[in-house]
């Protein structure tokens, strides 16, 4: 820390040190604590709730040890450039500030409250830990700041035995850390017995501070030309600076920059390095802000006072910059931080002002440190970690949370020397900043309606230029520590995200999504779709989620990166309902969504009957250019349904399963909810619009973890069946159906759980045929597709035979007895049908999934029931299966 007071050779830290950012008002900011919150009242107004802790903030020791040494280094010019640098960055930020505090209720919390109530818990807790470690480390900045400024006066002199008759304080580590220690205690005492003690003495701390400014600006008029003997031991080759009093020759000596060696820290200066120096006395800006729990008007308080306490240290430190390079040599400026003290009418009022400022900033940061704790543990965003800081006292004082804090500070004395601990400390800081600008901004690019800022002032472009200046400025400090900084922000997020519970206080994400997704489905246009580009979009029509889980997660896999939802039909009419039923359904059906960890929608749907509701679900589903290409309905037969979401591993051992509201799976004896007929008019319907079909059988006994266990070697297979069986005379291998299958299978396959998993392509052919030009085609046809799978040649003749002799004994007998021939309907036999079933167990024993050819349900109603019943004979023990009708190109051959 750089010393206070003759600024001698004894000064063991950097010009970091007298930085005043306390960005945590003196006054307690909690909701419970302090003097307005104990009585229940916000009574704190302007001048003493805003403009005084935030020029206390900003002044303090940089004012008075520092200024002479920028403006000594960078000369008048670049001085000025400097603070207006340095104003523009924070200038930015306090706009920021001003729009959130007056969007609506601001509570108490400050910068804390702004960010988690804008960005969310995630945001909120990161910044907040990093607010609160910022203030820890400010506490014990500022204590190792006055002990050095309390040694420099009273310390016995380096070498020397014995000093002047106030100099008897002994110097050691152990000595200083002691004289800490007992600084921190008096901090500590004050805020245990509560933030209103020292509230009370803010604005006599206040007028100290002013009245030494004002014998300052005084002794540059009223002091004579004097020579300044120089600190010792500074290396420097001059014994003695001079003030010269105003004169024009001194002003034009000190207008260029002349940057030299510190003599504290021994280094060469240049304009970053004592950019970042004189960038400690621009901050603070957030303590008027942080009084927002004490406050009476915190939306009419925080901009007008947080604007006029910046304003005014603008022109203080623009004022004091030019009286200093008008009277002071260089040599004075550069190389006695303390020259203010030597050249006062009174010296000891400089002294009295470094000492009232270091100890308000040492213990404004312990109380602000103290409620950024409580607020947080408050919150629950750490959940049981923080319980403890929740404590109070009957008036509402967070005595825990200070025990914390002041144990941390302790801890943190004893490093002696925070060189390092206060660029990063500015870097935290610099970080708040940059996140309520950040802050501000996502509020004005979600265009929310609630977002109506009383204070307009600002635009995207200030909050955007705020936080590029606070991330300049931060890596002009140092580049390394603010990596690590922004490492450990990313760190903290990641955690929150995924271990903080929900928070009602909304998430900005949300609304920026929201925004952003508008745009771009507007830009989705339907009319430029073109099928290299396509992808599943699936509606998988559910009944109850609690006998279809495991159909459910393999939809999510079928769907790889396209749109997936989760639909279900309500019986019902609202006419005779007093509300409406789905409301109360919606959270079980999100929390299923959540819990199997799936990406998918939810859309249920009110009806008169299956049929209707999934032709409104059709009709109503996704938006834009995202709507479902493919309808998947669970298969139609007399299994009984088992209720598998209780054994799901996502639920199991969990009570969350028993908690969702869905109704007990359907007895075995009791009536199904649509009928045959109305089942194969839903798939005849999704046919008419143009939807593709996929069938699902026997999939409440599908386990992926099983089948890829039980295939360790060669891994899975999926086997794809891309003939119609159930029309053995037309069936070809290249029609838009085939093909939609081989895409599917294909997709399934490219699904990253489905790596390992291999596609078997079985040809059905008849000996004798031309079976070797039919496998080569094929071959072919998958080399175009850059589909890759393994082709088995399977020859058939007996099975298709059954086939051709039924064909042959109708044509054979009368007209009026062919008319009610076995299998008329659709001139397939059950003989056949058994027979393929065979040929397809016999073939492929146990893949992990089968994909078949489905065909398109016949034109005549009265056909239903057959049409339903070869697709079950077909299907039989088969296992999971999917019967699969596509009715649009879905594959290309170009690049």
């Amino acid at each position: 820390m750089a010393g206070s007071g003759s600024g001698s050779g004894s000064e063991r830290s950097p010009l970091l040190t007298y930085r005043l950012c306390s960005s945590v008002s003196v006054e307690d900011p909690g909701p419970r604590g302090g003097r307005g919150a104990a009585q229940g009242s916000r009574k704190l107004r302007t001048f003493l709730g805003v403009v005084v802790p935030t020029l206390l903030s900003m002044f303090s020791v940089v004012l008075f040890l520092r200024l002479g040494f920028v403006v000594g280094q960078a000369g008048l010019y670049e001085s000025l450039g400097m603070f207006v640098i340095a104003y523009v960055i924070i200038g930015m930020t306090v706009l920021s500030v001003c729009a959130i505090s007056t969007n609506g209720a601001l509570d108490a919390g400050g910068a804390y409250y702004m960010i988690s109530r804008a960005l969310g818990p995630e945001f909120g807790g990161s910044i907040g830990i990093m607010f609160f470690l910022a203030n820890v480390c400010s506490s014990a900045l500022y204590v190792l700041g006055l002990v050095e400024a309390i040694i420099d006066i009273f310390g016995v002199p380096l070498g020397q035995g014995t000093g002047s008759s106030i100099q008897v304080l002994p110097r050691s580590y152990w000595y200083e850390l002691s004289y800490g220690t007992v600084l921190l205690l008096v901090c500590l005492l004050v805020c245990l017995v509560g933030a209103s003690i020292y509230a009370k003495a803010t604005f006599l701390i206040f007028l100290v501070v002013m009245l030494v400014l004002a014998t300052v600006f005084i002794s540059f008029v009223a002091v004579g030309p004097t020579v300044v003997p120089l600190p010792q031991g500074n290396g420097s080759l001059a014994v003695n600076g001079s003030f010269t009093g105003f004169k024009l020759a001194t002003l034009r000596d000190n207008l260029a920059a002349n940057y030299a060696v510190d003599y504290t820290t021994g280094r060469v200066m240049s304009f970053s390095t004592v950019f970042a120096v004189m960038f400690n006395g621009c901050t603070g800006i957030m303590a008027g802000s942080n009084m927002s729990g004490d406050l009476k008007r915190p939306s009419y308080s925080i901009p007008r006072g947080t604007i006029a306490a910046v304003l005014f240290t603008y022109v203080i430190y623009n004022l004091l910059a030019v009286m200093m390079c008008s009277t002071c040599d260089r040599t004075l400026l550069q190389k006695d931080y303390g020259f203010l003290r030597d050249i006062n009418i009174w010296p000891p009022f400089v002294i009295i002002g470094i000492y009232c400022s270091t100890l308000s900033a040492a213990m404004s940061n312990l109380i602000g440190a103290s409620r950024i704790l409580y607020a947080l543990a408050k919150d629950d965003i750490f959940g049981r970690a923080l319980a403890p800081a929740k404590r109070t006292t009957r008036g509402g004082n967070p005595w825990v949370a200070v025990i914390i804090s002041w144990v941390l500070v302790q801890l943190v004395l004893f490093s002696g020397k925070l060189n390092t601990i206060a660029a990063i400390v500015t870097i935290f800081f610099l970080l708040v900043y940059a996140t309520v600008d950040l802050a501000c901004l996502a509020l004005e690019w979600a265009s929310a309606p609630n977002f109506r800022p009383m204070f307009q002032y600002f635009t995207w472009h200030t909050c955007l230029l705020g936080i590029l200046g606070c991330g300049i400025m931060m890596f002009l400090i140092s580049p390394i520590y603010a990596s690590a900084s922004c490492a450990f922000l990313l760190l903290l997020l990641l955690a929150l995200h995924y271990l903080s519970p929900s928070s009602g206080w909304g998430y900005i994400s949300q609304a920026l999504i929201f925004h952003q997704v508008r745009k771009y489905l507007l830009m989705l246009d339907v009319r430029k779709e073109h099928v290299k580009f396509w992808r599943p979009q699936m509606l998988l029509v559910v009944q109850n989620p609690r006998s279809s889980v495991q159909l459910i997660s393999f939809v999510n896999d079928l769907k790889k990166s396209g749109l997936y939802v989760l639909g279900h039909v309500e019986l019902d009419e609202l006419d005779y309902l007093p509300s409406d039923p789905l409301q109360s359904q919606a959270d079980s059906w999100l929390l299923l969504v959540d819990r199997l960890n799936i990406k998918a929608f939810v859309n249920l749907t009110l009806a008169d009957s299956v049929r209707h509701g999934v032709q409104q679900l059709l009709f109503i589903s996704g938006l834009g250019g995202m709507r479902p290409n493919t309808i998947v309905l669970g298969f139609y037969d007399n299994a009984a349904p088992q209720d598998g979401l209780a054994q799901h591993p996502a639920f199991e051992g969990s009570e969350e399963a028993m908690q969702l509201n869905f109704p007990p799976v359907r007895e075995a004896a009791s009536p199904k909810r649509l009928s045959a007929q109305e089942y194969v008019a839903v798939v005849a319907d999704a046919v008419k619009m143009l939807r593709n079909v996929l069938l699902a059988r026997s999939f409440e006994h599908f386990d992926k973890a099983q089948a890829f266990g039980s295939s360790a070697g060669s891994g899975p297979f999926i086997d794809v069946w891309p003939i119609n069986l159930l029309r053995p005379d037309s069936a070809r291998y290249a029609d838009t159906c085939s093909l939609f299958l081989l895409q599917m299978a294909c997709v399934l396959s490219m699904v990253r759980s489905w790596g390992r998993a291999r596609l078997r392509l079985f040809l059905c052919v008849e000996t004798g045929a031309r079976t070797r030009g039919q496998e080569d085609k094929l071959r072919q046809l998958l080399k175009e597709l850059r589909i890759q799978a393994a082709v088995h040649m399977v020859p058939w003749d007996a099975v298709v035979a059954l086939h051709w002799q039924k064909q042959q004994e109708k044509r054979a007998m009368p007209e009026e007895a062919a008319m009610n021939f076995p299998g008329n309907a659709t001139c397939i036999s059950d003989e056949y049908l058994k027979a393929a079933n065979q040929l397809i167990l016999e073939q492929s024993p146990s893949p992990a999934i089968r994909f078949l050819y489905l065909p398109r349900p016949p034109a005549d109603t009265s056909l239903y029931a057959s049409y339903l019943r070869q697709l079950e004979m077909l299907t039989q023990d088969l296992g999971p299966t999917l019967l699969v009708h596509g009715v649009s190109a879905v594959t290309s051959t170009e690049l």
